[in-house]
């Protein structure tokens, strides 16, 4: 067999968006990030303009409403997820001991509108998978398991693998948590029974594919299974996004980080952080094997 390969292999720079709120505790910030970018095989509306898109309305709504939170809200868009978590990894390593002490926990919005989603919440207590996150991330678990709870919405528990930008968070000690709707994963039947669409199916058949846009899948290999899900979620699909998963999860997104900013006690405190992710047998970062 003969293989040719052209390739470029080439050094870039790409940034970090960072902003925070003028006024509150400095000493007590609710941190929430999403990232930027996408896989250079597709647009990526769903991984992930759905959670910095999530994060850009949470932002904007604070403004017009003239909120004032007691603690600062600071948020991030993460640049070169998809390139092994480069930008959030860079971000945490440039902040001394202070600065990480200062956060009162890390809130990760990454892919929160799967079009055959399950309501998945981050295990801060590890009491599902063993795994557990920071002092304190049993609390940011419970912010957003109690106001599901609230909403008759029922959840599922997913874990701490090191795929997001929560990774360096954790590494480093400070408590951390977050939503998710699922990725390459296979819905079960249970899921399907609980939340809809389709059993045997991955929670986003486009993941990483250029299907992950707003063009209606109507061509190729997942054209059957988009108007499969189409009939299952009546007009809930624009695209690659299921808009009622989208509602559901940015109003528990809004509500945890309003929840965090408003709050007048501290979470359980940073720990020393050990360096290394919350689980040793993730086999990808963001998006890279590395295992």
């Amino acid at each position: 067999m003969r293989l040719a390969v052209d390739a470029t292999i080439k050094t870039t720079t790409t940034e970090n968006v960072i902003a925070e709120t003028p006024t509150g505790r400095p000493d007590r910030v609710a941190f929430a990030g999403a990232h930027l970018d996408s896989v250079p095989e597709g647009p990526g509306i769903n991984d992930n303009g759905s959670g910095s898109s999530t994060l850009l309305e949470i932002a904007q709504q604070i403004q017009e409403l003239g909120i004032q939170p007691r603690n600062k809200v600071r948020f991030a868009f993460w640049g070169a997820e998809e390139s092994g978590l480069v930008g959030s990894d860079y971000y945490v390593s440039q902040l001394s001991t202070s600065e990480r002490k200062n956060i009162a926990a890390y809130l990760n919005y990454d892919m929160v509108a799967s079009p055959n989603y399950v309501r998945f919440v981050y295990d801060g207590d590890g009491g599902t998978f063993g795994v557990k996150g920071p002092n304190g991330s049993n609390l940011v678990e419970k912010i957003f398991l109690d106001y599901f709870a609230s909403q008759n919405l029922p959840t599922e528990p997913t874990e701490f693998d090191g795929r997001s930008d929560y990774d360096a968070f954790t590494a480093a000690g400070i408590p951390a948590g977050g939503l998710f709707t699922g990725a390459e994963g296979i819905k079960t039947a249970e899921e399907a029974a609980t939340y809809g669409g389709l059993a045997g199916v991955a929670y986003d058949p486009c993941y990483h594919k250029a299907c992950d846009s707003l063009t209606p899948v109507e061509d190729g290999a997942d054209a059957a299974t988009y108007a499969a899900l189409g009939n299952t979620y009546s007009g809930d699909l624009v695209g690659n996004l299921n808009t009622k998963g989208l509602d559901e999860m940015s109003d528990a997104a809004a509500h945890a980080t309003l929840t965090l900013a408003q709050t007048t006690s501290a979470v359980n405190g940073t720990e020393k952080g050990s360096g290394t992710p919350s689980s040793s047998n993730y086999q990808y970062k963001g998006s890279r094997l590395i295992k």
